[in-house]
């Protein structure tokens, strides 16, 4: 007995689908009479335009980046090489290991580490009180607190820094004359009177954060008998972790690399942003010690230890934002959305 087999079903081939989208499109575009080709034209042009826009935005941003990458590793000889542009032809890492010396890099990095989450901390704590008082409580000459906290963000630090540093000098404690400059004290006064750096920039953005957030949150958390500090610490903070995040992150970079402030009255702690300043000047020292007599620094060389100074410096931070970009991008969306 012989099994029947089942017969074959014969199928045809597939058609090549780009071949059948190609045509299906220019059918559609016969119906249109036209207008669906003018329009993808149209669009892809955009889209080309805007990838050359964002190419050329992040060209200038990367480009003095890679330069100071790339004069980092370059030997002496190098820097005055005219055929080298990017790529040293003699590899070497002697100007990292100059630029840590002249910078005390782990101790001032520890100084400035300790030294920026402290005040980033104190500040947006301060902020986002005073933020949420302007944003949901009303009170005496609010809007003209509010108008100097405007002020604040308008005027340069530089015009007060004779009143701030005389006030210091002569800082009244129940009655007597004490002098603070060249403490920490002062500028951790000045955080929690939210007097800092960008301070209010950021009360403004808090505030604003807080205008768009719901009213009827606080009135449950009122009927269920929390005071007005239990529900912002229970109900209110939790939901602006999105600005509190950003204002955080923004408060620990500018305060990484201040110089204003840092000379002000934090002259006795070493900070990198103050050593950078005078890299150069130590670095001629330097070389003045090593050759003997009074040697005058290269500029192609200075410029190369500045330019690695500077790297060692952002380093840090461009550390802190590839752990954080995904945190800060949502932050910065979630606030846009509510704001």
């Amino acid at each position: 007995m012989t099994k029947n087999k089942a017969p074959k079903i014969k199928t045809e081939p597939k058609k090549n689908s780009v071949s059948a989208k190609f045509h299906e499109f220019w059918e559609r575009n016969e119906a249109s009479n036209g207008i669906l080709l003018k329009e993808t034209i149209k669009k892809q042009s955009l889209s080309l335009f805007r990838g050359i826009l964002l190419f050329g935005m992040c060209f200038m941003i990367l480009q003095p980046l890679l330069n100071k990458i790339a004069i980092s590793f370059m030997s002496e000889r190098d820097l005055y090489d005219s055929t080298i542009t990017l790529i040293p032809k003699h590899f070497s890492i002697s100007n990292w290991k100059i630029a840590s010396d002249m910078l005390t890099y782990k101790s001032t990095l520890f100084n400035t580490l300790w030294v920026s989450i402290l005040v980033s901390v104190i500040e947006v704590t301060m902020c986002t009180l005073v933020g949420y008082g302007f944003s949901r409580f009303q009170f005496p000459l609010k809007r003209f607190w509010f108008f100097c906290v405007i002020l604040v963000i308008v005027i340069p630090p530089q015009t007060i820094s004779t009143s701030l540093m005389l006030h210091f000098r002569y800082f009244h404690f129940f009655g007597k004359i004490v002098n603070l400059t060249g403490k920490i004290t002062p500028y951790i006064l000045l955080c929690f009177g939210c007097m800092g750096l960008k301070n209010g920039l950021y009360i403004f953005m808090i505030r604003q954060f807080f205008m768009g957030f719901p009213f009827e949150l606080e009135e449950a958390a009122y009927v269920d008998g929390c005071g007005p500090f239990k529900t912002f610490f229970r109900i209110m903070v939790p939901g602006a972790k999105p600005i509190i995040t950003s204002c955080f992150l923004f408060s620990f970079v500018w305060q990484w690399t201040d110089i204003f402030y840092a000379n002000l009255f934090l002259g006795n702690i070493s900070l990198l942003s103050k050593q950078l300043s005078g890299l150069v000047e130590r670095f001629g020292q330097y070389l003045s010690v090593l050759y003997g007599g009074s040697t005058q620094a290269p500029i192609a060389y200075s410029n190369a230890i500045l330019s690695t100074g500077v790297l060692m410096v952002v380093l840090p931070l461009i550390i802190l934002y590839l752990f954080c970009q995904k945190l800060f991008v949502e932050s910065l969306a979630s606030t846009g959305v509510k704001m």
